[in-house]
């Protein structure tokens, strides 16, 4: 099998390139090597392909960095390389409540009550990025995820405790996770509250811990999950699953999965909202006479009428060939901007007929090196 080449070498750019000129250069190795500009192109289908798995790495910060410093390697399973279980969030929720709570150092009216260590908490969201084309953004599509999160475990039901067994009340802070200490100061007797030192602050005690997730009662695992990206979904937007993220502790809800889009450039298309934006080179003589010509749409290739006498810069609407409304129905439209060529390498025949154009024109023009300007009267 062929060595992989540099993904910053596939693309033609630094390693210091911004993410702007990465999206620039991977625009032009596309559009460069697009299948349907290059039809039965095995190198070019080979190109594309390889600038397409370049950008996908390069556009995220995550992986562009986990590239920088393992190469290729770092999405290798076989390598060991990445980690595999980003995006955690800490897992187990937060225990910052644990210490927030402090009686009245001056002794006036008690203190405080804490939290309830077993008190249901929601888990953390999961964070993770989705790269799709753009005809996967405009017409929505299924994608396959593999998400590392954390979920409850199964053998002890969240518990933590092996099955069978049941936690014991702690009993130096009788379940509540936190211990009073009381001290004489000048300015009388000062109580604080800290983390029960027996139970780590969780109130209970576990004498026989459930083997799978050692007392945790979470455990982290990857889980495969299919994605529905709605059409009409734009670069940089997000689709959210209810309940999809870490597990909750305590019997609480589990956080969400937030999957963030980032939609690869196309090789001839660009977008602005809901309207598709192209350029499409025409003759000088189709510009003058009037043609009818092909252009790619979303949809594939229609006809498009360039009247005669059309300007260099013109603009047509083609209208619902754009992109489908996110929420709604219908779509908008694609506009396709004429750019005029001018005829190089002319044949004597070619060349004078021009000339005789020219003269028509009242034009002067010079035969040595076919410049024309108005007739000087």
């Amino acid at each position: 099998m062929a060595e992989k080449r540099d993904y910053y070498e596939v693309l033609g750019v630094k390693k210091d390139a911004t993410a702007d000129e990465i999206k620039k250069a991977y625009r032009k190795v596309t559009k460069a090597n697009h299948p349907d500009l290059h039809p039965g192109d095995k190198a070019c289908e080979e190109r594309f392909k390889e600038a397409n798995e370049a950008y996908e790495v390069l556009s995220d910060e995550e992986k562009r960095k986990k590239y920088d410093q393992f190469g290729h390697a770092a999405f290798d399973p076989n390598a060991g390389y990445g980690g595999g279980f980003e995006g955690f969030g800490g897992g187990f929720g937060d225990f910052s409540d644990l210490f927030s709570s402090f009686g009245d150092i001056f002794g006036f009216g008690g203190s405080t009550r804490s939290a309830n260590p077993n008190a249901p908490r929601r888990g953390d969201n999961v964070r993770t990025q989705l790269n799709i084309s753009f005809e996967e953004a405009a017409f929505g599509c299924e994608k396959e995820l593999n998400i590392p999160r954390v979920e409850q475990c199964t053998d002890c039901g969240g518990t933590g405790c092996a099955p069978g067994t049941t936690p014991e009340v702690c009993p130096d802070c009788k379940g509540t996770g936190q211990v009073r200490t009381t001290q004489r100061t000048p300015f009388g007797m000062a109580q604080t509250m800290s983390p029960c030192s027996k139970c780590r602050g969780t109130g209970k005690i576990i004498h026989q811990p459930c083997k799978t997730c050692r007392g945790m009662g979470s455990v982290r695992r990857a889980k495969k999950m299919t994605v529905k990206v709605p059409a009409g979904i734009d670069d940089g937007q997000t689709i959210s699953r209810q309940g999809y993220g870490n597990a909750g502790a305590n019997g609480g809800p589990a956080g969400d999965l937030l999957i963030s889009v980032i939609v690869r450039p196309h090789a001839i298309f660009e977008r602005d909202g809901t309207s598709v934006l192209m350029e499409q080179e025409i003759s000088y003589a189709q510009a003058a006479l009037g043609a009818e010509v092909e252009v790619p749409t979303l949809d594939g290739k229609v006809k498009l009428t360039i009247p005669e006498g059309t300007q260099p810069g013109a603009v047509f609407r083609l209208r619902g060939k754009g992109i489908p409304y996110l929420r709604g129905s219908g779509r908008g439209d694609q506009f396709v901007s004429v750019n005029v060529t001018v005829p190089k390498n002319l044949n004597a025949a070619q060349k004078e007929a021009l000339r005789a154009f020219a003269s028509t024109m009242g034009e002067e023009h010079s035969k040595s090196s076919g410049i024309f300007g108005k007739k000087k009267k």
